[in-house]
């Protein structure tokens, strides 16, 4: 990877450069000076195939692999760099002082051993800055009587601006490319749109009310890493700034039919297809990493060198979560409770939101509705259940409470431009605003999470902070203005997209240390940026019960994959309006199959609970739950690797098929893992799905009928509304838990049973992860279990996938499912030390699916099974 990092060199005070994003920083490579000219230096990389071309006047940085380039900065000259200057000094005057030195110092590097630098000695000219001649002049006396430069009005609100305008922005043009994602979060397609010409893509977070869909505006969280595409290799950029963002995206091939640029290919007239990203930050500095790849796998692996990867989730949290806002009392959860064991549903946690606090006073209980929640909690865990309640970055201004008392008299809140406390408006009323961007702060906040100070909790109740954009109902756009001070002098709009992920960072911490740092936190959390993979889960926020609301999930969870954040879902239902029961159905199939799998609902709307439904309904929801339930060995392996790796648990269907053309702008299926290819139905009223199986060369098969189908093709598959339409690709195994009990917690000791498909060539593999569920034994004492599967010959094969890996456990083995297989005259299972012993087993020649029954043997022993 490369980065770019440009700053002033003698700011009037400094800029603010993002803490506490990247996990380390990253090492740095030795460049040699290659070549050069009068105005270019050309830089190798020591190591690696790499060339970078250094352009002074005007400033380029060209990026090449080998003869190829791979990427340009600068090229279309919009290098933006507002230098600070006292109020009344024009931006010229201010270039003279500064950015001339800093060209001297350029050109420097590229006189350095070897010829002089015509220009060298005379100093930079005051107008010469990078992109255009002359553009700082006639810059500095525009921005010098631009309205809003200095102050600037937002209906009711102002804002003061005290170190005016210090906005930068850079362009990137990458060649070859034609397809590009990421940037989270947005309601639109997993394909970014070009944006030339109209609205750019907005990254500032902020609590938006009934979203709309298709459109670039601005939501809860902001993920400034964009992907690029081709059939030839993947490119990241990383664009490390928490201020309010904005990405502009254009195409030489935009508007141009398939047709036309086959006419453009004949002729012989076709230009090399180039997409041009257009990055612009408020405020901060350019700092930035161009991820090279060269597959989109090695870029999920560099992007995680940086930030991180998704935290490693407790396996309840992968089970299935029932919310509303709210649920009434201690009787009304009970009875929830209950009706999941009554009506034959299995559920891991119930959520509270907001009416659960005393007042909306966080960290309290409502004394009449909740008078023992401990009790409550209790009950759950009897259950081998969780409750999860909200806890919310705002803090009612009371001085009877606590907490505000606390935070108050120990300066911890965010400040006006003045000086005194931020009070906003919020769920309590008037509401003051916790500084998570100072330590101390985040300290106080995890302390409060210790079960002394959180009166009623106990080890089963988890946590999620909503409103944490922050969302201030009476602030400009329903957020904080961007003149209140955070901690260090910094202003809000420097800090504003970071904001959530300290209070992700604060409240996850919380959980770790009130269990002494042993038990795995869950948190869920609505605003997120770069690295909030580290904490915990994130969702799509306030969606509606409406079919396109549906279908947006997918490509909105496959963005949120791309850029790290696996741990993602949608409310299941919509959290707006009222859902009919198929458009209900249709959702839990949905959500059974994304990665985080929630179902929650406005206060206004009617109780949803899957019981309610009539009861051809309740099955069909029941069997969607169990299907979650069955895989949850699968979801644990992957999110495993995603924890180890950095790779996205949902994934668009390009990243394993990077050179089928006709995957590159599919979201409306998905793949998990490698392993299994899911359509979920999103049209109301679906007799059929029109599913793409991609993969020359690859079989498919479905996972409820066995029928095989080969790919590339698209098939059109009948459909009912009980119908999930999965596929698992053959040269996989996948592992199952075929007794679906009440909780996952009930099922972590049950028996695996392995599903083979086999590939064309008559071979699979697989993974499993196991470990205890919930601490973090697994890293700090490496007791867990990584089994590796593989199926070629005529034989499986189980060994471990890593030799430092120990786990006690009494999960076994009671079946293994091959699928594509034909009819042995015997099967046979070995194990090291003992005699071979005969399996027995059933074939249906139908389905060409061979099952063989109770192998009997450790998860955690190397065996193998022979077919004869």
């Amino acid at each position: 990877m490369t980065r770019i990092r440009i700053d002033e060199l003698e700011p009037l005070r400094p800029r603010y450069r993002v803490p506490d994003v990247l996990v380390a920083e990253p090492l740095a490579a030795r460049l040699s000076v290659s070549g050069r000219d009068d105005s270019s230096v050309e830089l190798t990389v020591a190591e690696g195939p790499y060339k970078i071309i250094l352009t002074a006047q005007p400033f380029r940085l060209d990026l090449l692999q080998g003869r190829s380039l791979l990427l340009s900065v600068n090229a279309r000259g919009l290098l933006e760099f507002e230098h600070q200057r006292a109020r009344g000094v024009p931006f010229s005057d201010k270039v003279r002082l500064t950015l001339g030195s800093m060209w001297d110092k350029i050109k420097n590097l590229f006189s350095r051993q070897g010829s002089r630098d015509p220009a060298e000695g005379g100093g930079a000219q005051p107008e010469e800055t990078p992109g255009d001649g002359d553009q700082a002049e006639t810059q500095g006396k525009t921005e010098k009587d631009e309205p809003g430069a200095w102050e600037e009005t937002f209906k009711t609100h102002t804002d003061s601006k005290p170190y005016g305008p210090t906005s930068v922005g850079l362009d990137f043009s990458l060649p070859g490319m034609e397809h590009v994602y990421g940037i989270p979060e947005h309601a639109d397609s997993l394909r970014l749109r070009v944006t030339e010409g109209g609205e750019p893509y907005r990254l500032y977070n902020l609590d938006v009310f009934q979203y709309e869909l298709d459109n670039p505006m601005a939501l809860y969280g902001s993920v400034p890493v964009l992907l690029a595409h081709s059939a030839q290799r993947d490119l990241g950029i990383f664009w490390l700034n928490a201020a309010e963002t904005w990405v502009d995206i254009s195409s030489n091939t935009a508007g141009k039919t398939l047709f036309g640029k086959m006419l453009d290919y004949l002729q012989g007239s076709g230009e090399t297809p180039q997409t041009d990203v257009h990055w612009m930050s408020e405020s901060g500095i350019v700092d930035v990493f161009l991820l090279l790849g060269p597959s989109a796998l090695d870029v999920f692996r560099q992007y995680a060198s940086l930030t991180g990867t998704q935290a490693l989730p407790p396996l309840f949290s992968l089970g299935y979560h029932q919310s509303r806002w709210n649920y009434r009392d201690e009787a009304d959860v009970l009875e929830v409770d209950q009706g999941f064991d009554d009506h034959n549903f299995p559920c891991d946690v119930i959520w509270l939101d907001i009416e659960h606090a005393d007042g909306k006073r966080y960290f309290t209980w409502d004394p009449s509705r909740f008078p023992q929640p401990r009790t409550m909690l209790e009950h759950l865990a009897s259950k081998r259940r969780k409750l999860v309640a909200i806890v919310d970055p705002h803090i009612k201004v009371d001085s009877g409470y606590r907490v505000h008392e606390e935070l108050r008299n120990q300066g911890l809140y965010v400040k006006t431009r003045d000086g005194s406390d931020y009070e906003g408006w919020c769920w309590p009323g008037s509401a003051a605003y916790p500084d998570f961007t100072n330590p101390a702060m985040r300290a106080w906040w995890a302390n409060m999470f210790s079960f002394e100070n959180y009166e009623g909790s106990a080890p089963n109740l988890y946590v999620w902070n909503d409103m944490n954009e922050p969302s201030v109902f009476n602030g400009p756009e329903v957020t904080m203005l961007k003149d209140a001070q955070h901690h260090g002098g910094w202003e809000h709009r420097d800090v504003h997209n970071i904001y959530g992920l300290y209070v992700h960072m604060a409240t996850a911490d919380g959980l770790v240390q009130r269990s002494g740092g042993v038990e795995r936190p869950f948190v869920l959390s609505r605003a997120f940026f770069a690295g909030s993979q580290r904490f915990g889960a994130v969702w799509t926020g306030d969606n509606t019960a409406e079919w396109g609301h549906l279908k947006i999930s997918v490509p909105m969870c496959l963005s949120l994959g791309l850029v790290g954040l696996s741990f993602c879902g949608a409310d299941v239902g919509g959290f707006f309006k009222n859902p009919d029961p198929e458009l209900l159905v249709r959702w839990y199939q949905m959500g059974a199959y994304q990665p985080f799998f929630r179902a929650h609902a406005h206060l206004d709307t009617g109780r949803r609970e899957p019981w309610l439904l009539p009861a051809q309904h309740q099955d069909i929801i029941r069997d969607a739950l169990g299907q979650r339930y069955s895989l949850l060995p699968y979801w644990y392996t992957l999110f495993y690797q995603a924890h180890r790796e950095g790779l996205p648990v949902m994934r668009p269907l390009w990243v394993h098929y990077p050179q089928d053309v006709t995957t590159f702008s599919v979201d409306d299926q998905f793949l998990l893992g490698d392993a299994l290819l899911v359509h979920p139905v999103s049209d109301a009223g679906a007799h059929g799905v029109q599913v793409y199986l991609p993969g020359p060369g690859e079989v498919w098969y479905d996972v409820q009928s066995y029928q095989k189908h080969h790919g590339p093709q698209t098939l059109y598959l009948p459909v009912t509304l009980s119908t999930i339409p999965v596929f698992q690709r053959g040269g996989t195994v996948v592992p199952r838990w075929m007794r679906v009990r009440r909780s996952s917690d009930c099922m972590k000791d049950d028996p695996i049973t392995l599903f083979v498909a086999l590939s064309a060539q008559g071979t699979a593999q697989g993974e499993l992860y196991l470990d205890d569920g919930h601490t973090f034994n697994y890293q700090t004492r490496s007791e867990f279990l990584w089994r590796r599967f593989s199926f070629s010959g005529n034989t499986l094969v189980s060994s471990s996938a890593d030799s430092r890996s120990h786990f006690e456990t009494p999960v076994w083995i009671e079946r293994v499912v091959i699928i594509g297989a034909g009819k042995p005259a015997a099967v046979v299972l070995q194990m090291p030390g003992a005699s071979e012993s005969r399996l027995s087993f059933q074939h249906n020649p139908e389905t060409s699916v061979l099952v063989i029954r109770k192998p009997g043997v450790r998860v955690a022993s190397d065996w193998s099974i022979h077919l004869r």
